[in-house]
């Protein structure tokens, strides 16, 4: 998927692409930032490509132009979602942007205040959706009160939330309650610092999603890029 941004006055730049291939149920589960299978030549047209259409439906907002690629590495239009997304951490960590910030001065009328070739592509970026649900049941929702919540910290990390010990996980709405990210130069230390990380958070009295993004980020085929959006099922079926 590209991250795009167009104002009022015509103007649209793209803020790179992430990978979102690791689901479960068709949610997604991990994200990150470059796309790890794409070759410089593909990133760059499908980021052209996300522009064009932006440009020709003369959008103004922040959006996201989704695309799934196939084994021998086309890509195929799915869909824009013509709003701010999970996932945006991703891109502010890769590129220094506040795309909230953006999407809120784009809504005032202001121009955007970059021109693409500005728009620079730091390092990798990961993100773990933490979830209140058991991985061990099919993804199965667990509602429930925290009793015990500490965030892990560090250089390039970023935890993003509203629990606190104590808070209740209601049975009514979605199950996210957290997005741990990590911002390092290279997608080797990305992974070796989420892991980390993943360690270090602790989120007592209910099933998190914690231990299942462990045995994905320790997995070879992660590690080496061999996945599809149907790993997560064939890999841990439940």
């Amino acid at each position: 998927e590209v991250q795009i941004l167009g104002d009022q006055h015509g103007n649209v730049v793209h803020l790179w692409e992430r990978d979102c291939t690791m689901q479960r149920r068709h949610q997604k589960l991990v994200e990150e930032s470059p796309a790890p299978t794409l070759t410089p030549e593909k990133r760059a047209a499908v980021c052209e490509a996300a522009v064009r259409l932006v440009k020709a439906a003369n959008y103004s907002n922040a959006g996201t132009v989704e695309f799934i690629v196939d084994q021998k590495g086309n890509f195929y239009f799915i869909e824009v979602n013509a709003r701010i997304q999970v996932e945006h951490p991703v891109t502010e960590l890769v590129t220094g942007i506040d795309l909230i910030k953006a999407q809120i001065r784009v809504a005032a009328g202001e121009p955007l205040p970059w021109k693409q070739e500005e728009i620079k592509h730091r390092g990798c970026a990961i993100e773990c959706r933490i979830n209140a649900e058991d991985p061990e049941k099919n993804f199965r929702p667990t509602p429930g009160t925290i009793t015990g919540f500490y965030a892990p910290g560090g250089f390039g990390v970023r935890w993003d939330s509203h629990v606190h010990a104590g808070y209740t996980v209601s049975p009514y709405y979605d199950s996210m309650i957290g997005k741990l990210l990590v911002h390092q130069p290279t997608r080797e230390e990305a992974i070796a610092c989420m892991l980390r990380a993943l360690r270090e958070l602790r989120i007592e009295g209910v099933k998190t999603t914690v231990p299942i993004h462990q045995k994905i980020l320790a997995h070879e085929a992660f590690r080496t890029s061999r996945t599809d959006t149907t790993f997560i099922e064939r890999t841990w079926p439940s």
